[in-house]
């Protein structure tokens, strides 16, 4: 890292204050590079920034062949040839698609998710790419948000370890070796909480709030030396987050001590006009640099205001050189300057992208992130031989939508249908009806997606095709682009006439298997009130369909837990399991005043940490090694005894839960704070065991710092966040 800086001190001291602005500036691609050069317009304008060393950066540019023309330009042909990182969205994947990080973040296994992140990182490698927007770390209770398919979900704990596995997969262990790439965290902060549920909204926190569950997954993706963060749309307690300077100067790159660069998110810095921050494009330009936004993206601000404000004294050139001292870093590291054409072998690009390896670990990711919500009378798994099987809904066939939100460079229609993956099973009969038609609209970012509203015409076929079937699998849920950025929804329930579908089938045959395929938490009561089986099967990429099957045959015992609560209603949004209690949690008597709602429980359908088995799990024996930790004794170790008592071999998700009783500001009812992956035959029994610390209580408390008080505690272990299984200590000093 010395001579790395040492390298950057020098290329900073020959380099003129309109190259420095340059590497600030990140365009969008803007034309076709394998062919003609633009001769006119805003292409041009940019074409001739590119070919003086006024962009640091581009995005959206993809194929080995094309950033190799690209990187060609500026370092051929600029005055210094300091070459260009080269962003692109690669969220669950390049071009062979994991499951969105939603149902990844459902398997807790980090190391899958780390996994995952690297198989996304080789095909983007391999293909130009050296810098990915991902992962999302916002934390977010709201499932009417479309981006909580991009997220973790609502656990900080949780959040804060699939950040750290999702960074480590995409840089690697060395971030100049070819098959890595800059990761950056985002959105900074505060995105997953605005308000409604409504895109781009506004968002308003207390302090405690902030530091207890927003921060934690950005400060962890700062300790996994993250090398990259971009901040977010919103405005933080009255001030866009581009142009904040608590968020980013005094947390980021202060208390934190954060050495990487921070990015807009797309023309966040121009919005702070629209937001009524900032007077205009210089204002806004001002107020981003300032606080600590070290490039734009595809605001164009940056490249036309900062020079002038730097000569009139309105931002000080020492920022700029902090700024590109920043990005220069990173680009060192990632070998650029040894070898900018290292991400542009376009042999390795076809022998890396689409690989069967690759199929193989998307496959392994779906189904560790597959949930078992419903299961009576053991429905599942299906019998392999000799039953008659209905398979029905609008999503059944569908080889499009289950690629999921933001699905990089994966091709339309590339995934494996549900109907394929069955069909790949040859002892049943199956037969397939769609029941409602799938979309009404173009499936891009321009049309909103609808899953029909209207048209019954299928309805009776697919009842036809229900009736005297051993088993119907009802293959329900959002398509693909109902979820995802600018997708958020007032209602959770199934889109169109999925619902009614579902009932009128019901009528004929009631031993339906319930297939979702979603990017959030729905609302299925009716569903969860009379169906046998219900699967949450998300949108899990380009193997979708062989994942799915290999769960309902058996072939695969499912093992994930909701990383995100599920509501009974959408009235009871935001819902989340780390609640505060309140000073009126239960009724006293008879008396209407207490903390709930009158025409909905409290409890959620599925709570958070939730998901079955095909085999069934006994907790018992919890033992506590002492009952105090105090200066002599710094640490208690709990255990606690796990036995499979069904008929399968099954992975059970052992979680530890811990509730500070009285603190200096109010605790959460409960907060998960560890988590073991066990697998055990049937039958067999485990001893799993957990240490608590003074570490393990620490919270942002009254006095605005991080610290564990002393006082009483309890702790529980079980299967979900529902658990009961309780055990009290206390802190001394």
């Amino acid at each position: 890292m010395d001579t790395i800086s040492t390298k950057v001190d020098s290329l900073l001291n020959i380099m003129t204050l309109q190259e420095k602005i340059g590497q600030m500036n990140q365009y969008n691609g803007f034309w076709d590079v394998t062919g003609p050069t633009p001769k006119e317009g805003n292409a041009e304008a940019k074409y001739q920034h590119l070919k003086s060393g006024m962009v640091g950066s581009m995005l959206n540019v993809v194929g080995a062949e094309e950033n190799k023309k690209i990187q060609q330009i500026v370092v051929e042909e600029t005055r210094l040839g300091i070459p260009l990182i080269i962003g692109f969205d690669v969220i669950h994947g390049y071009k062979t698609l994991s499951p969105i990080p939603l149902a990844e973040s459902a398997s807790w296994d980090l190391k899958a998710i780390e996994n995952s992140a690297k198989v996304a990182a080789s095909e983007a490698s391999a293909s130009g790419i050296n810098w990915t927007f991902a992962p999302m770390v916002d934390i977010s209770r709201d499932a009417r948000w479309g981006r909580v398919m991009e997220g973790a979900g609502e656990d900080p704990y949780l959040g804060s370890l699939i950040a750290k596995a999702r960074i480590n997969g995409f840089q690697g262990k060395d971030l100049s070796a070819k098959n890595s790439i800059a990761a950056c965290a985002k959105h900074f902060a505060g995105y997953g909480f605005i308000e409604s549920g409504r895109e781009y909204n506004g968002v308003d926190m207390s302090n405690s709030f902030l530091h207890n569950l927003v921060l934690p997954p950005f400060k962890a993706a700062a300790d996994a030396d993250v090398k990259t963060f971009m901040n977010a749309f919103n405005d933080f307690n009255g001030i866009p987050a581009t142009g904040n300077k608590m968020l980013q100067r005094d947390i980021l790159k202060g208390k934190w001590n954060y050495k990487g660069f921070v990015i807009s998110d797309w023309a966040s810095i121009k919005e702070m006009v629209s937001h009524g921050y900032a007077k205009d494009g210089e204002a806004a330009t001002k107020y981003a640099v300032n606080a600590g936004s070290d490039m734009d993206m595809e605001s164009y601000l940056y490249v036309n205001h900062i020079e002038t404000l730097v000569k009139n004294g309105e931002v000080k050139e020492e920022l700029i050189d902090n700024a590109v001292k920043r990005i220069l870093t990173v680009k060192y590291e990632l070998g650029l300057f040894e070898d900018p054409y290292k991400y542009c072998d376009t042999e390795r690009e076809k022998s890396v992208v689409g690989s069967k390896k690759n199929h193989e670990a998307v496959l392994d990711m779906a189904k560790k992130s597959i949930v078992l919500l419903k299961n009576e009378n053991q429905l599942l798994p299906l019998k392999k031989q000799g039953l008659n099987i209905a398979v029905i809904g609008p999503l059944a066939n569908d080889k499009h939508s289950p690629l999921g939100s933001w699905r990089g460079k994966a091709e339309d229609n590339s995934a494996v249908s549900l109907l394929e993956g069955l069909n790949a099973y040859t002892g049943n009969k199956i037969t397939h009806s769609k029941g409602v038609k799938l979309v009404e609209g173009t499936p891009n970012f321009i049309n909103e997606v609808k899953i029909n509203y209207t048209d019954k015409t299928g309805f009776s076929q697919a009842i036809a095709s229900a009736k005297n079937k051993d088993v119907v699998i009802m293959v329900l849920g959002e398509h693909g682009f109902q979820s995802g950025e600018a997708r958020s929804r007032t209602n959770l329930n199934l889109p169109g006439l999925q619902q009614e579908l579902l009932e009128e089938i019901y009528k004929v045959n009631k031993n339906i298997v319930l297939v979702l395929m979603n990017g959030r938490p729905l609302t299925i009561n009716w569903a969860d009130e009379n169906l046998p089986a219900i699967v949450e099967a998300w949108h899990l990429g380009t193997e979708s369909g062989n994942a799915i099957a290999q769960v309902l045959y058996g072939d695969y015992n499912p093992s994930g837990k909701l990383p995100m609560t599920f509501p009974r209603s959408v009235g009871q949004v935001p819902i989340y399991y780390n609640y505060k209690n309140t000073g009126r949690p239960e009724p006293d008597g008879d008396l209407v005043f207490w903390s709930h709602y009158t025409d909905e429980a409290n409890t959620p359908l599925y709570e958070f940490g939730y998901g079955l088995s095909y085999t069934t799990f006994e907790y018992s024996d919890v033992k506590l090694s002492s009952k105090e930790i105090n200066s002599s004794n710094n640490k208690i170790e709990v255990t606690v005894k796990l036995t499979n008592t069904g008929k399968y071999e099954g992975k059970e998700i052992v979680q530890l839960y811990i509730r500070d009783l009285f603190a200096s500001t109010t605790r959460p009812v409960k907060e998960l704070k560890d988590f073991k992956m066990v697998n055990l035959k049937p039958n067999e029994s485990k001893s799993v065991s957990f240490t608590i610390s003074e570490k393990t209580l620490e919270f942002y408390s009254a006095n605005k710092k991080w610290e564990a008080e002393p006082g009483e505690f309890s702790l529980f272990i079980g299967g979900s966040s529902n658990t009961n299984l309780k055990e009290n200590f206390t802190l001394n000093r």
